[in-house]
């Protein structure tokens, strides 16, 4: 290894980068430096001569891949075009875009998201005539997942969507589209069933990286297994006290597999952490402890002491919001802490709303992470989907998802004909119909015909209006309109009126944005094709800061991990919100999980930690009585104290409440 690596890393960390052959498990404890020691370590395995082209290394986001390559090439300062860094998802993809033609697919499937998913599944339910109230597509979308994942089984509680299921399926495939699991199950199905093609991966990676392995479900582990089961250089990086995904497949037993699968691994432990202070780590350690089910390994720093972790015990979320805004905007004024070093972490989604109220009113900036980007909504993608076939006739996918949308005689018989028109002739869908809806003797029913007369008129009525050069909002507004788009979603609600509202008035919010659009002065030619590029790039451009100082992240636990912030706000420390209240229901044993989930979110703090317990809080319109969390009580009590601002709690009344958690709760973590 180059003396200039060596002096970026701790020993532990030298030894990750230098054991290369064979099966290793790096258990990297929060902020130990992972990324760092892996990127590293792919650059000297490259310094040592093996091919980029050898190398697979797959992760769980994409920004976590994309900064991965980053900063290998700035490492090497060479290009690393042949080096495959990648999700399991995207490599899942590529592996179908050569191969997927063996199972019966053609290679320019498309990828339905979890609305084109619950779309589709609702398409079949009509024509399989499955009552309404029988059909919530949220929840079938999710059975149909465990299902296809092996997580859960078919029984008798609902079997009756056997034939739903299938039928989806098989609508997939008619469409040539696949769903986000097929990602992962079909190429498993390949490399299994194929022995050819299981052969070509072996013979092309040499070396495997697996990083946050304890997110890794069975799926993936079994994917990474068959491509690694011939070299046997696998090297999994991962940390069981962070394995906080259960609910989506996550299973950290995979660590226990793993040694299992390849027996003769190496295990490194990574214990420095270069992110927290002494204090909050030492009460992170003394949380994690409880946990019974985990590798042991003790975290450390070089940073000794640190601020004590204050406990707050406001009287209500208003008051507990009131806090939260209020200490940001005392810390950024006294110690100029910028507003995106500051993390708001919650168990779950509904206790943003107060906090969001209070941020408003303090005028403190702030984004929240995790949620549906409105350009996401089914809704509107349906309309940008009539926009992209105004502008691109030939745009398949746009065209599948709203050739039937709202419903239309346009079912799976018709669209397999088109398909083959569209095979047959060199074109696109799009262009099939039309040229079919023009033959003498026509492939369809007259009905069947009508209905794509109509959806045809629409599309060219509305595509020349919108390239007119005119505005294009009032023709927007006139095209939602004609299509019975409000009739539609009612119907889609199962008469939910508010739920239609809702869903509409974000379409009249898509129009007003064109229409901003076409007002703007900035905007020198205003026309279909740049505002499509446009919107395609707002979603990336919404995660951009606000202005220098950024924006406070306010934030699901789940949605932090892996990020970190100079201070950090926990509200809602309290029974029946972290231990979540479902989460124990449905098995006492996940308790140990949502200990994992408070940990990760204790390590998301470099400097200061604040946590609340409301006295009471709402719920729908009652108020009811708080208990504190059972966590607090399984933190070092040496190493916190209870927050005694005036106005928000005396002095004595917060030792005697804090005093309190000990009695109820000194049996918890037996």
């Amino acid at each position: 290894m180059s003396i200039n690596y060596l002096k970026e890393l701790n020993d532990r960390q030298i030894e990750a980068v230098n054991t290369i052959n064979g099966p290793i498990l790096i258990i990297a404890g929060a902020g130990s430096g992972k990324t760092r020691t892996i990127t590293f370590r792919i650059a000297h395995m490259l310094e040592t001569g093996i091919p980029q082209n050898s190398i697979l290394s797959l992760t769980f986001t994409n920004k976590a891949a994309s900064e991965m390559a980053i900063r290998v090439t700035s490492l090497t300062r060479k290009k690393c075009t042949h080096l495959t860094i990648s999700t399991f998802h995207s490599f899942g993809a590529k592996l179908l875009r050569s191969s997927i033609h063996h199972i019966g697919y053609k290679a320019n499937f498309s990828i339905y998201d979890q609305s084109d998913k619950m779309a589709l599944i609702k398409e079949v339910a009509r024509e399989l005539k499955f009552p309404r109230e029988a059909v919530d597509a949220y929840a079938l979308a999710h059975l149909f997942s465990d299902i296809k994942t092996g997580m859960r089984s078919w029984n008798s509680e609902n079997d009756q969507y056997r034939e739903l299921y299938a039928e989806y399926l098989d609508h997939l495939k008619t469409y040539n589209a696949v769903d986000f699991d097929d990602l992962i199950v079909l190429p498993i199905r390949l490399l299994r069933d194929t022995p050819e093609i299981l052969q070509s991966y072996q013979d092309r990676f040499h070396y495997f990286m697996v990083d946050e392995f304890q997110d890794t479900s069975k799926l993936q582990y079994e994917l990474i297994r068959l491509l690694a089961e011939k070299s046997k250089n696998l090297c999994v990086v991962g940390d069981d006290d962070q394995s906080i995904y259960s609910w989506r497949g996550a299973d950290y037993g995979n660590i226990l597999q793993f040694e299992h699968d390849f027996p003769g691994v190496i295990e490194i432990k990574l214990e420095q952490n270069y992110r927290s202070t002494e204090t909050i780590l030492s009460a992170a350690n003394g949380l994690i402890s409880h946990n019974r089910n985990r590798k042991h390994k003790n975290l450390w720093t070089g940073e000794k002491g640190g601020n004590a972790l204050e406990v707050i015990f406001p009287e209500n979320e208003e008051d507990e919001a009131h806090f939260i805004a209020e200490q940001i905007r005392s810390v950024k004024q006294t110690d100029g802490t910028p507003f995106h070093e500051v993390g708001v972490l919650v168990r779950t989604n509904s206790l943003t709303k107060t906090i969001e109220t209070a941020f408003l009113k303090d005028n403190i900036p702030y984004k929240v992470s995790g949620g549906t980007s409105f350009f996401q909504r089914k809704e509107v993608k349906d309309i940008i989907s009539y926009l992209r076939i105004m502008a691109n006739p030939d745009d398949d996918v746009s065209f599948l998802r709203i050739c039937n949308t709202p419903r239309r005689g346009i079912g799976k018989k018709t669209i397999r004909t088109l398909r083959s028109i569209a095979e047959e002739k060199g074109y696109s869908i799009y262009s099939a119909l039309s040229a079919a809806l023009h033959l003498e003797v026509s492939p369809f029913p007259t009905k069947v015909k009508t209905d794509l007369w109509d959806f045809v008129s629409v599309v060219e009525v509305y595509r020349e209006k919108m390239l007119s050069g005119k505005p294009m909002a009032p023709s927007l507004k006139a095209m939602v309109e004609e299509l019975g788009y409000w009739a539609y979603l009612v119907q889609e609600t199962h008469g939910n009126e508010r739920t239609a509202k809702f869903k509409y008035g974000n379409i009249l919010a898509f129009t007003d944005i064109l229409e901003t659009y076409e007002g703007n002065p900035d905007t020198i030619d205003p026309n279909l094709f740049d505002f499509l590029n446009r919107i395609t790039l707002i979603t990336r451009d919404d995660n951009q800061e606000s202005d220098e100082n950024g924006r406070v992240n306010l934030m699901t636990i789940h949605s932090a991990k892996g990020l970190e912030f100079d201070i950090v706000f926990l509200p809602g420390v309290e029974e029946n919100i972290i231990p979540h209240a479902r989460a124990i229901e449905e098995d006492p044993k996940n308790i140990e999980e949502e200990r994992r989930l408070f940990y990760v979110a204790l390590t998301r703090a470099r400097k200061k930690l604040y946590l609340s317990s409301c006295r009471t809080r709402k719920l729908l319109r009652n108020t009811i009585d708080c208990i504190p969390s059972p966590f607090l009580d399984e933190l070092p009590q040496d190493l916190i104290k209870p927050y005694t601002e005036e106005k928000v709690v005396e002095e004595q009344d917060a030792m005697d409440f804090f005093s309190a958690i000990k009695s109820r709760f000194n049996d918890t973590s037996e």
